[in-house]
């Protein structure tokens, strides 16, 4: 299932996503030299709607076509099928991003195919690992990362003042790599925007040019922590329209505007048809439903119970389906080596 390349594929730097197929059988290990042999390790369209990461990385080789990278590259494409397609993945797929556990139970030819990227990668000694993506909803331009440590919080912050650490979903790129160096995740906006591009792919060479990583904190007036504390999905009985509709879930047309803002005791989200049941399914990092903590119905009403802060909120019921509705945050105030 997966290819691995010493040499830049002809055509790569031109293909848009959609015809990423004419270049690439399928899923793609592309390993390329440079003046520092442990390579950073980017990875792209782990989610095929999602072209911000490979437009980045083709920004960034084409600047070096005639030179030397500073440091090797090892590039993973992810999900070619549904690059095709212009799909988060396809309807019978595995979630690409959910596919880098180590279990042994995870027996899918993905899996096996993750845990091969991961081998090789650990015998090349890989410095870091960036994990490209894109939002569907309004969102600011934030990094991620699954370790409280300095390393990981100088790499992210490269990116974005704006950092989220997380322990959940599990099965995730930057999870998988974050035993190996440092690791994150950076979540560029919608896709077909040119700042996501831009932003991106000065990171990546920002990083091709790194030696080494700092070992003192980052400096707190840098860094804005939020720590992601449940995900919220709609069950699949549940029917579900955006801003209008007889559905069992009907959210509000402008719910991705609500991304990374407090909303107060009472901020309206949706209508609803049972009175009698919050449609929604809240899961901790133990995976406990805790959707009564956060949310109530009250006249018909959708609302928060508390102040919460969700991110990845999205208007488009496709991912809602696949993925979450979004998950939900706090703020970290202190910072700790490792939690």
């Amino acid at each position: 299932m997966l290819t691995e390349l010493e040499n830049l594929p002809d055509g790569l730097l031109q293909v848009e996503a959609k015809e990423l197929y004419t270049v690439l059988a399928g899923p793609t290990l592309i390993h390329l030299p440079g003046r520092r042999d442990a390579p950073l390790f980017v990875s792209v369209l782990l989610h095929g709607n999602e072209d911000t990461g490979l437009k980045a990385v083709q920004e960034v080789l084409k600047k070096y076509q005639n030179a030397v990278l500073p440091r090797a590259l090892s590039l993973f494409v992810g999900n070619v099928d549904a690059a095709r397609q212009g799909v988060r993945r396809l309807e019978r797929q595995l979630d690409y991003n959910r596919i880098w556990s180590a279990g042994n139970n995870d027996t899918a030819p993905e899996h096996h195919m993750t845990r091969k990227v991961t081998e090789i990668m650990t015998q090349r000694g890989v410095f870091a690992s960036i994990d490209i993506h894109n939002n569907s909803g309004l969102n600011p331009h934030y990094a991620c990362i699954n370790r409280l440590d300095n390393a990981f919080l100088h790499l992210a912050t490269m990116f974005s003042r704006i950092v989220v650490y997380f322990t959940s979903p599990k099965g995730v790129q930057s999870e998988a790599f974050a035993n190996l160096c440092p690791a994150v995740t950076l979540e560029c906006g919608k896709p077909g925007g040119r700042s996501g591009v831009d932003h991106a792919a000065v990171f990546v060479e920002g990083a091709l040019h790194l030696s080494s990583f700092p070992t003192h904190p980052v400096a707190q007036h840098d860094l804005d922590l939020f720590r992601s504390v449940a995900v919220v999905t709609v069950p699949e009985t549940v029917s579900l329209s955006i801003g209008a509709g007889s559905s069992d879930l009907c959210l509000e047309e402008s719910i991705d505007q609500y991304n990374f803002r407090e909303l107060k005791t009472g901020t309206r989200l949706g209508r609803v048809a049972d009175e009698s049941l919050i449609p929604l399914c809240t899961r901790n990092a133990i995976d406990h439903d805790i959707s009564d903590y956060y949310f109530e119905i009250k006249e018909g009403e959708l609302i928060t119970r508390r102040p919460v802060m969700p991110a990845m909120l999205t208007r488009d019921t496709r991912i809602i389906r696949q993925d979450c509705l979004c998950y939900l945050m706090e703020r970290l105030e202190t910072l700790s080596t490792e939690i």
